[in-house]
Protein backbone atom coordinates (compact mmCIF):
# COMPACT_ATOMS: atom_id res chain seq x y z
CA UNK A 1 0.00 0.00 0.00
CA UNK A 2 1.27 3.56 -0.97
CA UNK A 3 1.79 5.90 1.53
CA UNK A 4 -1.33 7.85 -0.31
CA UNK A 5 -3.33 5.05 0.01
CA UNK A 6 -2.34 4.69 3.38
CA UNK A 7 -2.82 8.39 4.30
CA UNK A 8 -6.40 8.41 2.55
CA UNK A 9 -7.42 5.21 4.18
CA UNK A 10 -6.50 6.87 7.80
CA UNK A 11 -8.09 10.06 7.12
CA UNK A 12 -11.47 7.76 6.73
CA UNK A 13 -11.32 6.59 9.52
CA UNK A 14 -10.86 9.68 11.28
CA UNK A 15 -14.19 10.64 9.87
CA UNK A 16 -15.48 7.56 10.60
CA UNK A 17 -14.50 7.71 14.34
CA UNK A 18 -15.59 11.29 14.33
CA UNK A 19 -18.59 10.25 14.08
CA UNK A 20 -18.58 8.67 17.03
CA UNK A 21 -17.28 11.61 18.95
CA UNK A 22 -19.39 14.50 17.27
CA UNK A 23 -20.53 15.91 20.39
CA UNK A 24 -19.05 18.08 22.87
CA UNK A 25 -18.98 16.79 26.54
CA UNK A 26 -20.54 19.76 27.42
CA UNK A 27 -23.48 18.97 25.10
CA UNK A 28 -23.60 15.56 26.04
CA UNK A 29 -23.83 16.79 29.70
CA UNK A 30 -26.79 19.11 28.24
CA UNK A 31 -28.52 16.30 26.39
CA UNK A 32 -28.40 14.05 29.00
CA UNK A 33 -29.36 16.86 31.57
CA UNK A 34 -32.52 18.23 29.33
CA UNK A 35 -33.81 14.71 28.86
CA UNK A 36 -34.08 14.26 32.37
CA UNK A 37 -35.48 17.08 33.01
CA UNK A 38 -38.21 17.06 30.77
CA UNK A 39 -38.95 13.48 31.57
CA UNK A 40 -39.40 14.13 35.24
CA UNK A 41 -41.62 17.62 34.44
CA UNK A 42 -44.14 15.12 32.18
CA UNK A 43 -43.73 12.58 35.00
CA UNK A 44 -45.06 15.25 37.41
CA UNK A 45 -47.70 16.53 34.83
CA UNK A 46 -49.18 12.70 34.69
CA UNK A 47 -48.94 12.12 39.04
CA UNK A 48 -50.89 15.39 38.98
CA UNK A 49 -53.62 14.36 36.30
CA UNK A 50 -54.01 10.77 37.90
CA UNK A 51 -54.40 13.03 40.96
CA UNK A 52 -51.07 12.42 43.25
CA UNK A 53 -49.54 14.93 45.14
CA UNK A 54 -46.61 15.52 42.64
CA UNK A 55 -44.42 17.73 45.26
CA UNK A 56 -44.92 14.49 47.73
CA UNK A 57 -44.22 12.62 44.47
CA UNK A 58 -41.39 14.42 43.95
CA UNK A 59 -40.14 14.22 47.58
CA UNK A 60 -40.37 10.49 47.97
CA UNK A 61 -38.28 9.85 44.28
CA UNK A 62 -35.46 11.85 46.29
CA UNK A 63 -35.82 10.32 49.62
CA UNK A 64 -36.15 6.79 48.17
CA UNK A 65 -32.99 7.14 45.93
CA UNK A 66 -30.57 9.52 48.43
CA UNK A 67 -33.30 10.08 51.68
CA UNK A 68 -30.91 7.85 54.25
CA UNK A 69 -27.51 5.31 54.46
CA UNK A 70 -30.00 2.85 53.17
CA UNK A 71 -31.55 4.75 50.57
CA UNK A 72 -27.86 5.27 49.64
CA UNK A 73 -26.77 1.52 49.88
CA UNK A 74 -29.52 0.69 47.66
CA UNK A 75 -29.25 3.35 44.30
CA UNK A 76 -25.49 2.38 44.69
CA UNK A 77 -26.39 -1.48 44.60
CA UNK A 78 -28.45 -1.35 41.41
CA UNK A 79 -25.74 1.49 39.64
CA UNK A 80 -23.48 -0.70 40.27
CA UNK A 81 -24.51 -3.80 38.10
CA UNK A 82 -26.16 -0.98 35.80
CA UNK A 83 -22.94 0.41 35.44
CA UNK A 84 -21.24 -2.66 34.51
CA UNK A 85 -24.00 -3.93 32.08
CA UNK A 86 -23.99 -0.13 30.84
CA UNK A 87 -20.11 -0.83 29.84
CA UNK A 88 -21.08 -4.05 27.98
CA UNK A 89 -23.20 -2.47 25.94
CA UNK A 90 -21.39 0.83 25.20
CA UNK A 91 -17.98 -1.19 23.75
CA UNK A 92 -20.42 -2.77 21.28
CA UNK A 93 -21.98 0.10 20.91
CA UNK A 94 -19.43 2.44 20.35
CA UNK A 95 -17.38 0.18 17.90
CA UNK A 96 -21.01 -0.50 15.51
CA UNK A 97 -22.02 -3.23 16.89
CA UNK A 98 -25.05 -3.70 18.53
CA UNK A 99 -25.21 -6.16 21.18
CA UNK A 100 -28.72 -7.06 22.84
CA UNK A 101 -27.83 -9.89 24.32
CA UNK A 102 -26.01 -8.45 27.25
CA UNK A 103 -28.50 -9.84 29.21
CA UNK A 104 -28.13 -13.33 28.24
CA UNK A 105 -24.26 -12.81 28.68
CA UNK A 106 -25.01 -11.39 32.12
CA UNK A 107 -27.05 -14.56 32.93
CA UNK A 108 -24.35 -16.93 31.93
CA UNK A 109 -21.80 -14.97 33.79
CA UNK A 110 -23.52 -15.35 36.95
CA UNK A 111 -24.42 -18.50 36.89
CA UNK A 112 -20.58 -19.70 35.73
CA UNK A 113 -19.33 -18.23 38.86
CA UNK A 114 -21.70 -19.80 41.20
CA UNK A 115 -21.17 -22.89 40.00
CA UNK A 116 -17.63 -22.49 39.64
CA UNK A 117 -17.00 -21.47 43.53
CA UNK A 118 -19.28 -24.11 44.80
CA UNK A 119 -17.41 -26.79 42.72
CA UNK A 120 -13.93 -25.65 44.37
CA UNK A 121 -15.07 -24.78 47.58
CA UNK A 122 -13.97 -28.23 48.85
CA UNK A 123 -10.48 -27.76 47.38
CA UNK A 124 -10.11 -24.23 48.98
CA UNK A 125 -9.71 -23.51 52.88
CA UNK A 126 -12.25 -21.68 54.47
CA UNK A 127 -11.67 -18.24 55.48
CA UNK A 128 -11.25 -14.81 54.53
CA UNK A 129 -8.04 -15.91 51.65
CA UNK A 130 -9.89 -19.10 50.90
CA UNK A 131 -13.32 -16.61 50.37
CA UNK A 132 -11.08 -14.21 47.62
CA UNK A 133 -9.18 -16.92 46.24
CA UNK A 134 -12.88 -18.14 44.97
CA UNK A 135 -14.74 -15.22 44.40
CA UNK A 136 -11.72 -14.26 42.22
CA UNK A 137 -11.95 -17.78 39.91
CA UNK A 138 -15.55 -17.72 40.28
CA UNK A 139 -15.05 -14.13 38.42
CA UNK A 140 -12.53 -15.28 35.68
CA UNK A 141 -14.79 -18.12 35.03
CA UNK A 142 -17.76 -15.77 34.58
CA UNK A 143 -15.11 -13.34 32.50
CA UNK A 144 -14.47 -16.56 30.46
CA UNK A 145 -18.04 -17.88 29.62
CA UNK A 146 -19.66 -14.98 29.04
CA UNK A 147 -16.40 -13.29 26.50
CA UNK A 148 -17.09 -16.87 24.86
CA UNK A 149 -21.13 -16.05 24.51
CA UNK A 150 -20.62 -13.08 23.17
CA UNK A 151 -17.94 -14.14 20.89
CA UNK A 152 -20.59 -16.42 19.31
CA UNK A 153 -23.12 -13.48 17.44
CA UNK A 154 -19.52 -11.70 16.95
CA UNK A 155 -18.58 -14.39 14.60
CA UNK A 156 -21.64 -15.18 13.28
CA UNK A 157 -21.79 -11.19 12.50
CA UNK A 158 -18.03 -11.07 10.97
CA UNK A 159 -17.74 -14.64 9.11
CA UNK A 160 -21.01 -15.65 7.99
CA UNK A 161 -23.29 -12.00 7.91
CA UNK A 162 -25.50 -12.78 10.56
CA UNK A 163 -27.70 -9.85 12.00
CA UNK A 164 -26.17 -9.18 15.21
CA UNK A 165 -29.71 -7.95 16.65
CA UNK A 166 -31.57 -11.20 16.02
CA UNK A 167 -28.77 -13.62 16.54
CA UNK A 168 -28.25 -11.80 20.51
CA UNK A 169 -31.97 -11.02 21.10
CA UNK A 170 -32.51 -15.06 20.29
CA UNK A 171 -29.19 -15.76 22.58
CA UNK A 172 -31.16 -14.24 25.23
CA UNK A 173 -33.73 -16.55 25.32
CA UNK A 174 -31.18 -19.03 24.65
CA UNK A 175 -29.44 -18.47 28.30
CA UNK A 176 -32.31 -18.11 30.01
CA UNK A 177 -33.47 -21.59 28.83
CA UNK A 178 -30.54 -23.52 29.42
CA UNK A 179 -29.78 -21.90 32.80
CA UNK A 180 -33.38 -21.58 33.82
CA UNK A 181 -33.22 -25.93 33.23
CA UNK A 182 -30.27 -26.37 35.04
CA UNK A 183 -30.85 -24.46 38.31
CA UNK A 184 -34.19 -26.27 38.51
CA UNK A 185 -32.77 -29.51 37.54
CA UNK A 186 -28.94 -30.59 37.54
CA UNK A 187 -27.49 -27.72 40.07
CA UNK A 188 -30.80 -27.26 42.10
CA UNK A 189 -29.76 -27.38 45.68
CA UNK A 190 -30.37 -30.37 48.05
CA UNK A 191 -33.50 -29.18 49.65
CA UNK A 192 -34.26 -26.06 48.06
CA UNK A 193 -37.96 -25.90 47.53
CA UNK A 194 -37.32 -22.58 44.77
CA UNK A 195 -35.54 -23.67 41.95
CA UNK A 196 -32.28 -22.55 43.66
CA UNK A 197 -28.57 -23.46 43.55
CA UNK A 198 -26.73 -24.41 47.21
CA UNK A 199 -25.95 -21.36 48.73
CA UNK A 200 -22.32 -19.94 48.32
CA UNK A 201 -20.07 -20.47 51.61
CA UNK A 202 -20.64 -17.53 53.97
CA UNK A 203 -16.85 -16.47 53.57
CA UNK A 204 -17.33 -16.26 50.04
CA UNK A 205 -18.97 -12.20 49.80
CA UNK A 206 -17.82 -8.64 49.95
CA UNK A 207 -17.08 -7.45 52.97
CA UNK A 208 -19.77 -4.93 54.07
CA UNK A 209 -18.34 -1.45 55.03
CA UNK A 210 -18.92 1.62 54.82
CA UNK A 211 -22.89 0.56 54.53
CA UNK A 212 -24.33 -1.77 56.63
CA UNK A 213 -25.77 -3.44 54.07
CA UNK A 214 -26.98 -7.58 52.90
CA UNK A 215 -27.03 -6.72 49.23
CA UNK A 216 -24.03 -4.39 49.02
CA UNK A 217 -20.78 -3.55 49.08
CA UNK A 218 -18.37 -0.40 48.36
CA UNK A 219 -15.99 -2.38 47.05
CA UNK A 220 -18.76 -3.97 44.75
CA UNK A 221 -19.02 -0.43 43.30
CA UNK A 222 -15.03 0.45 43.80
CA UNK A 223 -14.42 -2.65 41.11
CA UNK A 224 -17.56 -1.51 38.71
CA UNK A 225 -15.56 2.17 38.72
CA UNK A 226 -12.12 0.53 37.86
CA UNK A 227 -13.77 -1.90 34.98
CA UNK A 228 -15.12 1.87 33.73
CA UNK A 229 -11.69 3.27 33.84
CA UNK A 230 -9.79 0.18 31.87
CA UNK A 231 -12.50 0.03 29.28
CA UNK A 232 -12.18 3.87 28.66
CA UNK A 233 -8.43 3.25 28.43
CA UNK A 234 -8.88 0.39 26.24
CA UNK A 235 -11.27 2.03 23.52
CA UNK A 236 -9.67 5.47 24.02
CA UNK A 237 -6.03 5.05 24.20
CA UNK A 238 -5.48 1.81 22.36
CA UNK A 239 -4.79 0.81 18.72
CA UNK A 240 -7.47 -2.19 19.69
CA UNK A 241 -9.70 0.43 20.65
CA UNK A 242 -9.41 2.87 17.65
CA UNK A 243 -9.34 -0.16 15.58
CA UNK A 244 -12.75 -1.14 17.33
CA UNK A 245 -14.67 1.83 16.98
CA UNK A 246 -13.44 2.42 12.91
CA UNK A 247 -14.26 -1.33 12.18
CA UNK A 248 -17.80 -0.83 12.88
CA UNK A 249 -18.34 2.15 11.27
CA UNK A 250 -16.05 1.93 8.41
CA UNK A 251 -15.20 -1.72 8.06
CA UNK A 252 -14.04 -1.22 4.16
CA UNK A 253 -11.78 1.95 5.08
CA UNK A 254 -10.50 0.09 7.87
CA UNK A 255 -10.07 -3.71 6.11
CA UNK A 256 -8.20 -1.05 3.69
CA UNK A 257 -5.84 0.56 5.95
CA UNK A 258 -4.66 -3.03 7.18
CA UNK A 259 -6.99 -4.07 10.24
CA UNK A 260 -8.97 -7.31 10.02
CA UNK A 261 -12.17 -6.07 10.30
CA UNK A 262 -13.93 -9.37 10.86
CA UNK A 263 -11.39 -10.49 13.82
CA UNK A 264 -12.49 -6.70 15.24
CA UNK A 265 -15.85 -7.48 15.33
CA UNK A 266 -15.56 -10.63 17.05
CA UNK A 267 -12.99 -8.80 19.45
CA UNK A 268 -15.46 -6.01 20.23
CA UNK A 269 -17.87 -8.54 21.10
CA UNK A 270 -15.80 -11.19 23.20
CA UNK A 271 -14.59 -7.63 24.94
CA UNK A 272 -18.46 -6.49 25.54
CA UNK A 273 -19.32 -9.99 26.82
CA UNK A 274 -16.60 -10.61 29.39
CA UNK A 275 -17.88 -6.86 31.27
CA UNK A 276 -21.24 -8.55 31.59
CA UNK A 277 -19.42 -11.55 32.88
CA UNK A 278 -18.13 -9.57 35.24
CA UNK A 279 -21.78 -7.82 36.06
CA UNK A 280 -23.36 -11.48 36.49
CA UNK A 281 -20.11 -12.52 38.61
CA UNK A 282 -20.60 -9.19 41.40
CA UNK A 283 -24.63 -9.52 40.99
CA UNK A 284 -24.38 -13.23 42.23
CA UNK A 285 -21.36 -12.87 44.97
CA UNK A 286 -22.55 -9.35 46.39
CA UNK A 287 -26.34 -9.46 46.19
CA UNK A 288 -27.56 -13.06 45.85
CA UNK A 289 -25.23 -15.06 47.49
CA UNK A 290 -26.48 -18.59 45.36
CA UNK A 291 -27.94 -18.43 41.68
CA UNK A 292 -31.93 -18.74 40.98
CA UNK A 293 -34.10 -18.87 37.83
CA UNK A 294 -32.76 -16.47 35.53
CA UNK A 295 -36.78 -15.27 34.57
CA UNK A 296 -36.28 -13.85 37.87
CA UNK A 297 -32.87 -11.87 38.28
CA UNK A 298 -33.84 -8.85 36.52
CA UNK A 299 -33.61 -7.14 33.34
CA UNK A 300 -29.93 -5.26 33.79
CA UNK A 301 -29.15 -6.38 30.80
CA UNK A 302 -32.10 -4.76 29.10
CA UNK A 303 -31.94 -1.34 30.99
CA UNK A 304 -28.39 -1.70 30.08
CA UNK A 305 -28.96 -0.34 26.62
CA UNK A 306 -31.21 2.47 28.13
CA UNK A 307 -28.09 3.48 30.38
CA UNK A 308 -25.89 3.44 27.19
CA UNK A 309 -28.34 5.44 25.05
CA UNK A 310 -28.69 7.98 27.67
CA UNK A 311 -24.46 8.07 28.02
CA UNK A 312 -23.71 8.58 24.59
CA UNK A 313 -22.27 5.35 24.29
CA UNK A 314 -19.33 6.54 26.45
CA UNK A 315 -17.94 4.51 29.23
CA UNK A 316 -16.79 7.08 31.60
CA UNK A 317 -20.34 8.48 30.84
CA UNK A 318 -22.16 5.60 31.52
CA UNK A 319 -21.47 6.11 35.48
CA UNK A 320 -23.28 9.67 36.29
CA UNK A 321 -25.93 7.21 33.83
CA UNK A 322 -26.44 3.91 36.08
CA UNK A 323 -26.14 6.57 39.07
CA UNK A 324 -29.65 8.29 37.72
CA UNK A 325 -30.92 5.14 37.01
CA UNK A 326 -29.90 3.23 40.18
CA UNK A 327 -31.54 6.24 42.16
CA UNK A 328 -35.00 5.97 39.62
CA UNK A 329 -35.21 1.85 40.62
CA UNK A 330 -34.35 2.84 44.11
CA UNK A 331 -37.21 5.63 44.51
CA UNK A 332 -39.33 2.71 42.55
CA UNK A 333 -38.77 0.61 45.48
CA UNK A 334 -39.53 3.09 47.95
CA UNK A 335 -42.58 4.13 46.36
CA UNK A 336 -44.40 0.78 46.55
CA UNK A 337 -43.67 0.46 50.09
CA UNK A 338 -44.68 4.19 51.53
CA UNK A 339 -46.99 5.29 48.95
CA UNK A 340 -50.15 4.32 46.91
CA UNK A 341 -48.47 5.98 44.50
CA UNK A 342 -48.28 3.73 41.48
CA UNK A 343 -44.77 2.39 41.17
CA UNK A 344 -44.98 1.99 36.59
CA UNK A 345 -44.99 6.10 36.86
CA UNK A 346 -41.13 5.78 37.92
CA UNK A 347 -41.24 3.32 34.71
CA UNK A 348 -42.96 5.97 32.73
CA UNK A 349 -39.70 8.60 33.72
CA UNK A 350 -37.73 6.43 32.39
CA UNK A 351 -39.70 5.76 29.25
CA UNK A 352 -39.50 9.19 28.95
CA UNK A 353 -35.66 9.69 29.35
CA UNK A 354 -34.82 7.11 26.75
CA UNK A 355 -37.17 8.70 24.71
CA UNK A 356 -35.89 12.24 24.45
CA UNK A 357 -32.01 10.90 24.67
CA UNK A 358 -32.83 8.43 21.39
CA UNK A 359 -33.72 11.99 19.18
CA UNK A 360 -31.32 14.20 20.54
CA UNK A 361 -31.65 16.61 16.94
CA UNK A 362 -34.85 17.49 19.04
CA UNK A 363 -31.94 19.10 21.49
CA UNK A 364 -29.62 20.07 19.12
CA UNK A 365 -31.93 22.09 16.80
CA UNK A 366 -33.47 23.71 20.03
CA UNK A 367 -29.78 24.81 20.67
CA UNK A 368 -29.25 25.69 17.85
CA UNK A 369 -32.40 27.99 17.85
CA UNK A 370 -31.22 30.06 20.79
CA UNK A 371 -27.61 29.89 19.32
CA UNK A 372 -26.19 27.20 22.12
CA UNK A 373 -23.73 24.86 20.66
CA UNK A 374 -24.03 23.04 17.18
CA UNK A 375 -24.49 25.95 15.33
CA UNK A 376 -21.24 25.59 13.35
CA UNK A 377 -22.11 22.05 12.72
Amino acid sequence: MSDADSSRARALLDRAADRVFDLTVLERLALAAASTALALLIGLVVVAAAGYDPVQFLRFVFVGSFGDASATARTLKFTTILTLTGVAVAIAFRAGVFNIGVQGQFVVGGFTTVVTILWLAPMFPAGTVGGVLLMVFGTLAAVVAAGAYGALPGILKAYADANEIITTIMLNFVAVGVVGYLVEGAFRGEGNRAPNTERLPEYVSLPRIVYDNPDFSILGFAAALLVVALVAVVMARTTVGYDMVTSGFQQAAATFSGVDAERTIVTTMTLSGMVAGVAGAVFAIMIQGYYSDPAGVGTYGFDAIAVSLLAANNPLGVVPASLLFGGLDSAASYISINSDVPVQLIDGIVGLVVLFVAAPELFRMAAERIGLGGADR
